[in-house]
């Protein structure tokens, strides 16, 4: 059974840092491109980043550039993502997905582009 599982979320202070992780299960990640998402209350899902398959190819979305940066260890099977700098408008439940991907094709974070989703992890930023 495929399953993507998030870890690594928590309450945090503004200004400060927590690392989330996506662990896959039932498949390999290395065929997939791997995008994070994130869901505030009453808001849509905002897609804020993704990382490509083979090429490493990386996209944020610009209210978090610079202060996030996404991973993988496909040895790990495990992609990661790095928030720093947090702010309060960065609560919300963060989830990862993925896509089976063509070789040196570069990702986009659409939601309706992805398969497979976790169940997301909830990360709140206040003091």
């Amino acid at each position: 059974q495929l399953q993507l599982v998030e870890s690594g979320g928590g309450l945090v202070q503004p200004g400060g840092s927590l690392r989330l992780s996506c662990a896959a299960s039932g498949f390999t990640l290395d065929s997939y491109s791997i995008a994070w998402f994130r869901q505030a209350p009453g808001k849509e899902r905002e897609g804020i980043s993704c990382i490509s398959r083979i090429s490493r190819n990386t996209k944020y979305a610009d209210s978090v550039k610079g202060r996030f940066t996404i991973s993988r260890d496909n040895a790990k099977n495990t992609v990661y993502l790095q928030m720093s700098s947090l702010k309060p408008e960065d609560t919300a439940v963060y989830y990862c997905a993925a896509v089976v991907t063509a070789a040196y094709r570069s990702c986009l974070p659409r939601p309706d582009d992805y398969d497979y989703w976790g169940q997301g992890t909830q990360v709140t930023v206040s003091s």
